[in-house]
């Protein structure tokens, strides 16, 4: 009676069941939508395309598109409406490609499309990046008159702009008479994907302008356009917009407003926002934030909200991992470098190529170019971003002939790019090989397809400046297609003291402080050439142009790495609580070296004062105050570990040289340009550096 009941009222309102289906479909009721179904196929009711159409759109939406699918093939007589029911389900349950395949069979049945079957099909396009049938479903629009109708419109722009094709983008976008959210915040999107950041900005003010409804996502969108290029001002403008409109408490936009203000160096305002969104921050907002940390060289900053991460239950992710290892990797942190290793390993992501990379460069700055290359060995299938970290601490760590044979296997597993021979003609000019570094610089481009950049031109100055070859590298400069920048001058300058060259010094000078009026170093090297001839006036105005020009010579120090802190020493450093202790070992290893041979070099010091005085402000460089507290301080055969701000100079050298000896101590230096591993009495550089 019941089942009778029930088909008298489907016979009598087919409107009033698909309403009930509609709603079910609405409300994801998925279990009283199947119920309804099973009534109908109980009573042996059969189902009429109209509501055959209406329940394909219920399963479509309660995500069983199986469902829906089954129902669509039993349906004898299917009209537009079935076919663009079907193409949306698909469509909407990221079942792309079966979108775009049900649109060319409803072709071929006959059917003229539906604006909401051109927007589903063309939604699968972006996805799938079909570039070529997204530009044949654009004509076919054309051809129905659906061009202008914006549904159609918007996913038309945004299939243009994610398929990399913002110019047809534009156009579509243009040519809408009617501009809504949807279309804007397409464009906005696109051109932020695209890389065209400014772009994107641009197009936010004209939205914002014409009075166009603002929502979380394109203000999302726009924020991450702002961080990519650092713009904080405008940052700071759509940091009021995301209040005035009431998204503040929002997660998306509190994530993307701590990126914007850690980019652009405000980690004040960073830390604020992260603040506001305590109750719901995740794994995104703790990233920005050390990210934002590490830029700012505020390491122990970084480290502090790791360790607050960590203690919420949040597990960290390889971006988190990858700028902490970076940060440790720039202080040379060996022993929270080596801690979160151990965390990486634990959590399983040890495999990711990008902190497989991150390890390769930590280890290598750290002094420790064995770990490197372990971790790079145990890297299933490098990148190439793990073969240039690999590259670059090896040349780093002076070792030019290594790094040509490594290069030598890489080319035979994946490509070079600019990053591989900056890293490869640093290794060469570091180990003197001139014709071996000459040959990959003027071969990259034809060999490999990689065009020589400013950088790739530096590489070579340096190469040939550091190999005392004056005149080639001043007819190198001369020969190249632009001038060089600072980096460029300053190597030229270098070696100009290096081979006692004032005249071309001078020159090398004079454009150094043209690009860099601040750059003290350029002063100073001046200076040091003119020591060096002892032409006492030409020095004395050089200061005293750096007294009235307020500029300031960069303080050299060392520091290292002792149990879980970092000590820091200046030259005739006073102030730790061991100084009593320092200074004694430094005076006993005094009596050692000279014992064992070592004669102080007086002349690196160009000042006019007598040779005792120079002997005791040598004695007193920051890096040897650091290796007679490292002596102290570790126990025996552990390795030495030291980092210097500056270049090393000459007698310094030669004394940890001797000391390595004496002590029987490996002793590692890493100053600004390169690694010094030292061992019974020599260098890796074999003094050539």
């Amino acid at each position: 009676m019941r089942s009778q009941g029930f088909r008298r009222f489907m016979l009598g309102d087919y409107k009033k069941m698909a309403e009930i289906i509609q709603t079910y479909s609405q409300t994801k009721q998925l279990n009283k939508g199947k119920e309804l179904h099973a009534q109908l196929l109980r009573v042996g009711f059969p189902l009429c395309t109209f509501l055959s159409n209406h329940l394909i759109n219920m399963y479509s939406k309660c995500g069983v598109v199986e469902y829906a699918f089954n129902l669509f093939d039993k349906i004898s007589q299917r009209n537009v409406v079935s076919w663009t029911a079907m193409i949306t389900g698909f469509s909407q349950n990221l079942r792309l490609s079966e979108a775009v395949k049900a649109f060319s069979q409803m072709r071929i049945a006959g059917e003229n499309p539906t604006q909401f079957a051109f927007s589903s099909v063309i939604k699968g396009c972006s996805s799938l990046r079909l570039i070529e049938f997204g530009k044949q479903m654009h004509c076919l629009a054309l051809k129905v008159g659906f061009d202008l109708d914006i549904y159609v419109g918007s996913n038309v722009a945004d299939m243009y702009s994610k398929c990399g094709v913002l110019v047809d983008a534009c156009k579509c976008f243009e040519e809408m008479p009617c501009k809504d959210e949807v279309l804007w915040t397409a464009m906005i999107d696109g051109f932020a994907k695209n890389g065209e950041f400014e772009a994107a900005l641009l197009a936010y003010k004209k939205m914002n302008k014409d009075e166009v409804v603002i929502d979380p996502h394109v203000l999302c969108t726009t924020l991450n356009a702002c961080a990519a290029v650092k713009a904080h001002k405008f940052g700071k403008c759509l940091h009021s917009s995301v209040v005035k409109l009431g998204f503040e408490s929002k997660l998306v936009l509190g994530n993307a407003l701590v990126d914007v203000y850690s980019k652009a160096g405000d980690m004040e305002s960073a830390s604020k926002v992260f603040e506001i969104v305590s109750e719901y921050k995740n794994i995104v907002s703790f990233s920005s934030l050390i990210s934002g940390y590490v830029e700012m060289d505020r390491t122990d900053e970084a480290l502090d909200v790791f360790v607050e991460l960590r203690r919420q239950g949040i597990d960290p992710n390889e971006f988190t991992f990858s700028s902490l290892l970076k940060a440790c990797a720039n202080q040379a942190a060996l022993e929270q470098g080596t801690q979160l290793h151990t965390q990486v390993v634990k959590l399983g992501i040890d495999g990711d190529p990008c902190i497989c990379s991150c390890l390769v460069d930590m280890y290598g700055k750290c002094g420790l170019l064995d770990h490197s290359i372990r971790v790079f060995e145990e890297t299933r299938n490098p990148t190439e971003i793990a073969w240039n970290s690999l590259l670059n601490v090896i040349a780093q760590h002076g070792l030019g002939k290594e790094a040509m044979r490594m290069f030598d296997k890489m080319v035979h597993i994946v490509k070079p790019n600019e990053i591989t021979f900056v890293s490869l003609l640093v290794g060469c000019s570091h180990a003197g090989l001139v014709e071996e570094g000459l040959n990959y610089f003027y071969n990259m481009e034809k060999t490999y397809g990689v065009v020589p950049r400013e950088e790739h031109y530096n590489c070579v100055i340096d190469l040939l400046g550091r190999a005392r070859r004056l005149k080639e590298a001043e007819e190198f400069i001369s020969s190249m297609p632009f001038e060089p920048n600072a980096y460029g001058w300053c190597s030229f300058l270098g070696a100009c003291r290096l081979c006692g060259d004032a005249e071309r010094g001078k020159l090398a000078a004079e454009k150094l402080l043209k690009l860099e009026p601040e750059n003290s170093g350029a002063l100073v090297l001046l200076s040091n050439l003119h020591a060096k001839e002892q032409k006492w006036e030409e020095v004395r105005s050089l200061r005293k142009m750096m007294r009235d020009g307020n500029v300031h010579k960069l303080p050299g120090y060392s520091w290292v790495d002792v149990g879980n802190k970092t000590h820091i020493f200046g030259v005739q450093d006073w102030s730790h609580p061991q100084h009593k202790e320092i200074y004694k070992k430094l005076d006993s290893l005094l009596d050692q070296i000279k014992e064992a041979g070592y004669a102080p070099f007086t002349d690196s010091i160009p000042l006019a004062m007598d040779d005792n005085e120079k002997e005791r402000f040598l004695h007193h460089h920051s890096e040897r105050i650091a290796i007679a507290f490292a002596l102290i301080s570790m126990a025996p055969g552990k390795p030495i570990i030291v980092k210097k701000n500056l270049r090393v100079c000459a007698d310094c050298h030669s004394a940890i040289k001797y000391i390595s000896k004496v002590v029987g101590r490996k002793i590692i230096v890493r100053d600004n340009s390169r690694f010094h591993h030292f061992a019974d009495g020599f260098c890796s550089c074999q003094d050539y550096w």
